[in-house]
């Protein structure tokens, strides 16, 4: 018996899969961007420390104040011609951020350092002879009645000679809460100023009140009070021949300098201030 022939036998297929593994760029450019702003970082660093150490404190602040965006212009500005010195604004017909100014022979002087520069300070025999003149006029005031002596103080004080015109309950310098003189505020002053007629130092005026507040909150307070107290001072001062360049400061200090600490609603507390500067 003939087998019957088996059937065909399939063929394997085998399928190969090539893989194909392609360069990523180098793992990509992001690390040189961190790098490069390392570098620049350490770069700026050391350009610091050697600008630190190789320039002058006025050199510095001319770089800080030109690098500063809230200052347009300063006293000394990096924008000048000199990067590092910078130019003044007190020049001729120029501004500092153009590059060019003054020489500094020719630069403008601060009013106030030019004055400051011409005063001298008072020697001790001056002031003591001030001192007695001042003493003298109380006690002559104190012969004619005690009415006006009563209202005079006289001090020492850092800034020179002080006399203090205070106020009392029975004869006030001001009606109460105003800043209007009295008959009493003019008469003292008349004859103040008639010994400061006798020097030529400057001199400055202070007002001063006690504690006692205004009702309902006023907008217009004793800071408000003691200013135009001094500023009538000053008026009735000027009045009576004294110079106006004289007087260097005219200020208020509401109650915060009481003359009595222990009481500072005490009608002496209540004063002007007339500095004799000395220094």
């Amino acid at each position: 018996m003939k087998s019957e022939p088996s059937a065909a036998v399939q063929p394997i297929i085998i399928i190969k899969r090539k893989k194909v593994v392609k360069a990523d760029g180098h793992h990509g450019g992001a690390w040189k961007v961190a790098y490069a702003d390392f570098v620049t970082a350490m770069m700026a660093f050391f350009l610091l420390m050697w600008l630190l150490n190789a320039t002058t404190e006025e050199q510095r602040k001319g770089l800080a104040d030109y690098f500063n965006p809230t200052i347009p212009i300063s006293r000394i500005s990096g924008g000048g011609s000199d990067g590092l010195n910078g130019s003044s604004i007190f020049t001729e017909e120029t501004l500092a951020r153009m590059g060019t100014g003054a020489s500094q022979e020719r630069s403008v002087e601060s009013p106030a350092t030019a004055k400051d520069a011409e005063s001298t300070p008072t020697s001790e025999a001056e002031q003591k002879a001030i001192a007695d003149n001042l003493q003298s006029l109380k006690e002559s005031l104190g012969e004619e009645g005690q009415a006006l002596s009563e209202h005079i103080m006289i001090k020492m004080s850092p800034e020179g000679i002080v006399i203090e015109l205070v106020d009392s309950e029975s004869t006030p310098l001001f009606p109460v809460g105003r800043s209007q003189p009295s008959d009493l505020l003019i008469e003292l002053l008349d004859v103040v100023s008639e010994a400061f007629l006798t020097f030529e130092n400057d001199i400055k005026i202070v007002g001063h009140t006690d504690n006692r507040r205004y009702r309902n909150d006023a907008i217009y307070d004793n800071w408000n009070l003691s200013a135009d107290r001094a500023n009538t001072a000053r008026r009735l001062l000027q009045r009576a021949g004294i110079d106006r360049t004289r007087i260097r400061e005219v200020s208020g200090k509401a109650d915060t300098d009481p003359l009595i600490r222990e009481n500072p609603a005490a009608a002496q507390n209540r004063r002007i201030s007339i500095t004799i500067l000395t220094e």
